[in-house]
């Protein structure tokens, strides 16, 4: 299951587990989750992006903010995978459901 693979892939770095916390409260511009870092920019400005591409989160432009939030929809596909992978034991990987392939995308970004 690609979106799993690209999920865990990015639950594996501390930094982006943070960010992910923080974003349990609510949309975050990128400035406010940089400001929480002591990384560069472009190395906050990165884990961002894998997040994003892994579905874990989506992004919305307003003005000339960026706000990231939380793809809920995603962590529920990924606890769906869990609790079908520990079913059978971790013997068997579960084809891939449905709702991945629905799963809602990023907004699109206005110019």
């Amino acid at each position: 299951m690609k979106t799993s693979n690209s999920a865990f892939r990015a639950l594996a770095d501390g930094t982006r587990r943070k960010i992910l916390t923080m974003l349990r409260t609510g949309p975050r511009t990128s400035g406010e989750i940089a400001a929480k870092f002591d990384s560069s920019w472009p190395t906050i400005s990165r884990h961002l992006a894998v997040l994003r591409e892994a579905g874990l989160v989506s992004t919305e432009r307003r003005g000339q903010e960026i706000y990231y939030e939380l793809n809920t929809s995603v962590f529920q596909d990924l606890a769906q995978y869990l609790m079908e992978w520990g079913a059978t034991g971790g013997t068997e990987v579960p084809a891939p459901s449905r709702r991945t392939a629905a799963r809602r995308v990023d907004k699109p970004q206005e110019a």
